[in-house]
């Protein structure tokens, strides 16, 4: 199945972001919604689909649909993690193919910083997860402290090497004022700040922000209708290996990804290296390694090499996480959304000074739990 020319992406925004204490995950979202919404020349009486993913409420869905004053024909709450936004691509690409629905709308909203937590609840450990927690694992770093060592084992990756894609985000959030860290960090600063989970320090970690987010998606019927130069959907895949790391196939490898990356790919009938720019889910540096080579921008083990040298800095041959990534533009919990509104800026020409000339096919990838899902989207700006 082909997605060319049925949907396109024609609005996206975030919220207010940082610390929010202020707004509610209900407000966060609608702010972005609504903005999202404008730039699109569409009002939310014209949304026909809801989609969203979070665990502020028992069904985020009915209560958010609630407050935004809206009765869409369909709803998906599918959570899978950070990867979730991406999967709802796909899925309203499908429905809107299977004539469903025109207008989709995708949102997300956290308020982890201001609670001061990540905002999991009253979690209490079940079922398969109890082989875990109640060990001492600390999670999720701990279990990307179990992939970052295997690699290293496995493949000689460096510390130096995961704190390349650190500065070069850094570098990349220097130039969006909307990035919630903007100083200037050295290799030297990754190196030297605490330990978190060895051998992850404190800067291979991504921030813990508020902040909320939302993407609309129209048929290619209602696109003529709407204000902005329209981003089309090509190709989307999606797939989840584990959910706890215990379970984890391959701790070197994120096969979760390789599926989603080659459904995506072959969708699109594109090669990654016919990517211009790419939006990778950065919640650890060792993710953005393990991604790249699931996905096919480099082989299995290569992955420091590939990011060595600044590659993915501004100026660099590969760029990468344009915002400033989960690293140091924000992180509120569940970071996909804004994969999606970034690669959807940069295929607009909308960068302003961290634009990548001549973009027009981007990737947009999520991933979810401890390495155990992913969805990847891939756009093209005609």
């Amino acid at each position: 199945m082909s997605f060319a020319s049925k949907a396109a992406i024609v609005g996206v925004a975030e919220s207010d972001l940082g610390r929010t204490p202020n707004k509610t995950v209900l407000q966060l979202q609608l702010q972005a919604a609504k903005a999202a919404l404008d730039e699109a020349g569409l009002q939310l009486s014209d949304v026909d689909a809801l989609f969203c993913a979070g665990n502020w409420a028992w069904s985020p869905n009915l209560m958010l649909a609630e407050y935004l004053g809206i009765r869409p024909s369909y709803t998906d709450t599918t959570n899978i993690g950070g990867s979730s936004f991406e999967a709802h691509v796909g899925h309203a690409v499908a429905g809107i193919e299977a004539g469903l629905f025109e207008v989709a709308l995708i949102t997300y909203g956290s308020t982890q910083r201001s609670d001061r937590s990540r905002n999991r609840g009253a979690y209490t450990v079940k079922l398969t997860e109890q082989y875990e927690l109640p060990f001492g694992l600390p999670t999720p770093v701990g279990a990307y402290a179990l992939a970052a060592t295997r690699h290293m084992y496995e493949y000689g990756t460096t510390s130096e090497q995961l704190a390349e894609v650190a500065v070069a985000t850094r570098k990349w959030a220097e130039m969006n004022e909307k990035a919630m860290m903007r100083d200037p960090i050295t290799m030297e600063d990754v190196l030297h700040s605490r330990w978190v989970a060895e051998p992850l320090h404190l800067l291979d970690c991504c921030l813990v922000t508020d902040g909320g987010g939302a993407v609309v998606i129209a048929s290619a019927a209602r696109v003529k209708d709407t204000r902005k130069a329209p981003v089309w959907i090509l190709g989307h895949g999606e797939a989840h290996t584990h959910n706890t790391i215990a379970n984890m196939p391959d701790l070197a490898t994120h096969q979760a990804a390789v599926a989603s990356g080659r459904a995506a790919f072959a969708m699109a009938g594109l090669k990654p290296a016919e990517i211009d720019v790419a939006e990778i889910y950065d919640s650890f540096t060792i993710t953005v390694i393990l991604t790249l080579e699931a996905l096919g921008f480099c082989g299995r083990g290569e992955g420091g090499a590939f990011v060595s040298g600044q590659r993915t800095a501004p100026g660099g041959a590969f760029p990468l996480n344009t915002n400033g990534g989960g690293l140091s533009y924000c992180h509120p919990g569940m970071y996909g959304i804004f994969v999606l509104i970034e690669a959807t800026r940069q295929l607009r020409g909308e960068c302003g000074q961290r634009q990548v000339k001549d973009a027009r096919i981007a990737l947009a990838h999520g991933t979810g739990g401890v390495l155990s899902s992913a969805a990847t989207v891939i756009l093209g700006k005609d």
